[in-house]
């Protein structure tokens, strides 16, 4: 069981998963969206050692990244957890959130182009424009652009995935995956 915060880490999983060839459903992995960091310490009960005691592992954000450790903790699997240990039991962070993995990974050029095929080129050059987010670096306005406007972040998490090489992988996705 793969915990992830949304739709989106879980869209971006399946889409690193089928690049490798791989079909988690198939081989039994079951990537949960909980609906936020603050769900993790139910589902760590509910999944965990101290429920149905399954194999688990799971990706947040680094803004989560104690959320994730306290509820670890509190599962009893460990205390006074660093990143290296949640990482050895298969919970990795991603800095600064999933978007900014994938925006740098790929590079805010390679971004804009998969922005501009999917015919939203316009709406980014709009958010460009306003006075809040005119003269910041492209890859904030990109982050900001994945974040708003509905579904957008979970239709480019796939996408973003798709576009990049399979050795630019974001580390968090890939160790996740490696570790299941």
């Amino acid at each position: 069981m793969v915990l992830v915060e949304g739709i989106s880490d879980r869209c971006a999983l399946e889409a690193v998963a089928r690049r490798h060839g791989r079909n988690l459903g198939q081989e039994g992995v079951a990537i949960v969206p909980i609906g936020g960091a603050q769900a993790i310490d139910r589902h760590l009960e509910w999944f965990g050692p101290r429920g149905l005691d399954l194999q688990m592992a799971g990706i947040c954000d680094v803004g989560e990244e104690s959320e994730y450790r306290r509820g670890l903790e509190r599962a009893g699997l460990g205390s006074g957890l660093t990143r290296r240990e949640m990482e050895e039991l298969g919970f990795y962070v991603c800095v600064a959130d999933l978007e900014d993995e994938l925006i740098r990974a790929l590079g805010a050029a390679a971004v804009e182009r998969v922005v501009g095929a999917q015919g939203d080129l316009g709406a980014l050059r709009t958010l460009q424009k306003q006075a809040a987010w005119r003269g910041r670096p492209v890859d904030q306005q990109l982050r900001r652009f994945m974040g708003s406007g509905g579904r957008r972040k979970t239709r480019y998490a796939s996408l973003l995935v798709d576009a990049l090489e399979l050795d630019r992988i974001p580390r968090p996705l890939d160790l996740v995956l490696a570790g299941i």
